[in-house]
């Protein structure tokens, strides 16, 4: 019965299983007790089948009621106080504190000791005059006494003997003008300071290169030498007060010069080349001493270096001697006694 009851939900393999069983059992090799257990477990199995996929998480159950208070705990007895620990690091400084008010004046302290004599205090007022005292006995001769206002001149004396000459005295103040003199002899006549010069650009000296002293090269005037065309400087012989100008004829390039003096530049002209041939010009005067040197510069790259001459234009410097600042004057010829 047990085989006709699960051959309905039993597969093949497992009903040849049995089938198997039941004829060990017919040969008589298992008892009938295990023969009945062994079929029990069979179709255990076969009913049961493979494991089925995991059911997901069920929801969580309902809160349950809250329990009853506990009892009191007991209170237990205190301990003994433990050991004095170590001292902990120093604590951050706290924050100033309010100013305290004024204390009760203290008692008054003991008599301190006697101090050190004290410096001579100034001289007090004089006192009023006293009583005429009786006459002393007289004193010791004193100490020379200032020397006293002059007195007045006294008779004139005889005239002594010449005396050693004396050392130079300190000079004196300028007396008042004398009497005028008789007139004189006719002197020589005197040679007044001359200083002149005037040169000028030739068609080889145009654009000269700039930051040096420009070497003219025509010579209009130069009978006294005063200027030299190999370095292209006027040099001061006479000290005085001289007049330069300077005459340019621009073109193709800008033109930017300087009159110098000594390396300083004094004076400066600017000219920017628009088109054919422009004009620019500069003067001044200046006291010279000396040995003083003058002369003419174009500055700041070729750029501005469009100083031009040829046969039809040209470009001049000059300059003269309007005065000397010498205090004497040469003599042409020798005075006449």
């Amino acid at each position: 019965m047990a085989y006709l009851a699960v051959t309905d939900v039993m597969g093949r393999k497992e009903t040849r299983e049995i089938q198997a069983l039941e004829g060990r059992i017919k040969d008589g090799f298992f008892p009938n007790f295990l023969v009945i257990c062994l079929m029990n477990i069979c179709v255990f199995i076969s009913v049961l089948g493979e494991p089925g996929i995991p059911g997901s998480p069920g929801k969580d159950g309902v809160n349950g009621e809250k329990g009853e208070r506990g009892t009191n705990g007991t209170v237990e007895e205190k301990g003994n106080k433990g050991d004095k620990g170590e001292r902990g690091p120093p604590g951050k400084l706290g924050p100033k504190g309010f100013i305290g008010s004024v204390g009760y004046k203290g008692q008054k302290g003991e008599l301190g000791l006697q101090g050190q004599k004290g410096l001579k205090g100034d001289i007090g007022p004089i006192g009023p005059k006293g009583t005429k005292g009786e006459i002393g006995h007289p004193g010791r001769v004193g100490f020379p006494g200032p020397i006293g206002p002059i007195g007045h001149p006294g008779p004139k004396g005889n005239t002594g003997g010449i005396g050693p000459q004396g050392n130079p005295g300190v000079q004196g103040e300028r007396g008042l003008k004398g009497d005028r003199g008789d007139k004189g002899n006719v002197g020589a006549p005197g040679v007044l300071p001359r200083s002149a010069f005037s040169v000028g650009l030739t068609a080889n000296t145009k654009f000269p290169p700039p930051n040096r002293p420009i070497k003219f090269d025509k010579v209009l005037y130069n009978s006294l030498n005063d200027f030299n065309s190999a370095t292209g400087k006027f040099t001061c012989k006479h000290p005085g007060v001289y007049y330069f100008t300077y005459h340019i004829t621009v073109y193709s390039r800008n033109v930017r010069v300087a009159l110098v003096k000594n390396g300083i530049k004094m004076l400066h002209t600017v000219d920017r080349y628009q088109s054919g041939e422009d004009q620019a010009s500069g003067a001044t005067i200046l006291e010279l001493q000396g040995g003083d040197e003058v002369w003419l510069q174009a500055h700041q790259g070729e750029a501005f270096n469009g100083l031009f001459a040829d046969g039809d234009d040209d470009t001049t410097f000059s300059g003269f001697l309007l005065f000397s600042t010498a205090d004497l004057l040469e003599p042409l010829l020798p005075a006449t006694p």
